[in-house]
């Protein structure tokens, strides 16, 4: 079965599988990996995007997990959620920093004021609420990369470069208490990646889930609808 690809490079966030939800949700194939993961291995499955998941560490500390900085000259567009966006910020000569409360340490929910030039939120509203769960702060802005949401209390809530098709956002877009942040993926998916929207969850199943009895192979029907009733399941919003 042929389908375009989204990597979810993992670096400890505990919605890592969330995040992969709401881009299959989408119309697009999607596989989480760890960051970890040989940069060749990666780009084997010619992926048409990836998107760094949060994370618990802070990119300055020594022991911080990181990606091949190769990867930044694959021509691949990324996303990075908030562990991600600052470790886009950090490879590419930006400085992350520990916040304070009167810079930019947040948490919950989080009036959020956008630039919808950008391709991440091209037909959304100006103002909505983001879920916000940050310690660090983006002291500096990479070369190259423009500011294109804010909150009251940090001016980089979201960065893009737009030309090398980088994007990062502070807050998390695939928990339900972001408004509008399924449709912030899909922008990404489809203008930053330019994907077809052609797989779906599903055809994937009919294709790939059978079992044997007595010698002879039969396609589980029911499996379709159960994934259907799955994804329709809630989750809590992240910690980090």
């Amino acid at each position: 079965m042929n389908h375009q690809t989204i990597i979810v490079l993992d670096f400890g966030g505990q919605y890592n599988q969330l995040i992969a939800r709401r881009v299959r949700e989408c119309g697009v194939y999607c596989e989480v990996k760890p960051y970890t993961t040989p940069l060749a291995d990666l780009l084997a499955m010619n992926p048409i995007g990836f998107i760094f998941t949060g994370g618990p560490n802070s990119v300055y500390l020594e022991d911080a997990p990181h990606v091949d900085p190769a990867l930044f000259d694959a021509g691949v567009p990324v996303l990075g959620i908030c562990y991600g966006c600052q470790l886009i910020a950090h490879h590419l000569g930006g400085k992350v920093v520990a916040a304070n409360d009167a810079t930019a340490r947040e948490y919950g929910k989080t009036e959020t004021f956008f630039d919808t030039n950008c391709k991440l939120f091209k037909g959304l509203p100006e103002k909505s609420v983001t879920w916000m769960s940050h310690g660090d702060y983006m002291e500096k802005v990479p070369e190259g990369f423009s500011l294109v949401a804010h909150s009251d209390a940090c001016p980089n809530v979201a960065i893009c470069d737009e030309t090398r098709g980088f994007y990062g956002v502070q807050y998390h877009p695939e928990v339900n208490h972001t408004e509008f942040g399924t449709a912030m993926i899909r922008n990404f998916l489809y203008s930053a990646c330019r994907a077809a929207g052609s797989w779906s969850m599903a055809a994937w199943v009919s294709a790939h889930i059978l079992i044997s009895w007595p010698g002879t192979l039969i396609q589980l029907a029911l499996l379709p609808a159960l994934v259907v009733a799955l994804t329709k399941a809630r989750l809590v919003p992240p910690r980090y």
